[in-house]
């Protein structure tokens, strides 16, 4: 019963930290990869400061370590987590684009990745599908966003009629230079592959790289 009530405790302290947040929402039914509100930076930010005075004053806070990190985490990437949104100057005018939070995105795109190998495969192991997958293949999962589509299609209205576009010539020569060009998996690259928590560190690099 102790137990289950400290669990009960900690759930109740993490669903208010994603609502100050507004990330994967506990009323959302989507876990993980529920999108979340979008309200704007500077009323996440108040419901932030909310919630790190509640945590700072709760005597449960300051006794328990976990909530002693977590606070000093916050602290930590303050500034990150409400940066000012990026002006980019793009052929229709200048885009706002607000820098993300967190690394959900990779992560939903390596569960999607890992989800989609153990169907095809029956193995929960991403190792030898990261070692041998080609680099372009993450970009299949932009054939879900209409934007990129649109530019992909070029006026066709199917994939299918855009490939018959192609030159089979040249694609089969681009392919055979490929791979002439392929370069050999050095024996650190391997040895990095191999580490079980290559996943998480290629999802924390990625997500460094877009914030």
């Amino acid at each position: 019963m102790r137990a289950a009530r400290e669990l009960a405790r900690k759930a109740a302290v993490f669903d208010a930290l994603r609502q100050a947040l507004s990330i994967a929402q506990p009323e959302g039914g989507h876990g993980l990869n529920d999108d979340g509100d979008e309200p704007d930076i500077k009323t996440i930010e108040e419901r932030v400061k909310a919630f790190r005075k509640w945590g700072v004053e709760e005597k449960q806070f300051t006794e328990d370590p976990a909530y002693v990190k977590m606070l000093g985490q916050i602290d930590k990437y303050w500034t990150k987590l409400f940066a000012d949104p990026l002006i980019v100057e793009t052929p229709d005018g200048p885009m706002r684009i607000q820098p993300q939070r967190t690394n959900n995105i990779m992560e939903r795109f390596f569960r999607d990745l890992k989800r989609g190998n153990r169907q095809r495969e029956g193995t929960a192991s991403l190792s030898k599908t990261l070692r041998y997958i080609l680099k372009e293949t993450p970009l299949v999962k932009n054939l879900g966003n209409e934007e990129y589509m649109r530019i992909l299609l070029d006026g066709c209205s199917t994939l299918e009629q855009r490939f018959a576009k192609i030159d089979s010539k040249r694609a089969t020569e681009a392919l055979r230079k490929s791979q002439e060009n392929a370069e050999r998996v050095s024996p650190k690259t391997k040895k990095l592959i191999r580490r079980p928590d290559f996943q998480q560190k290629i999802s924390y690099l990625l997500a460094r790289i877009a914030s």
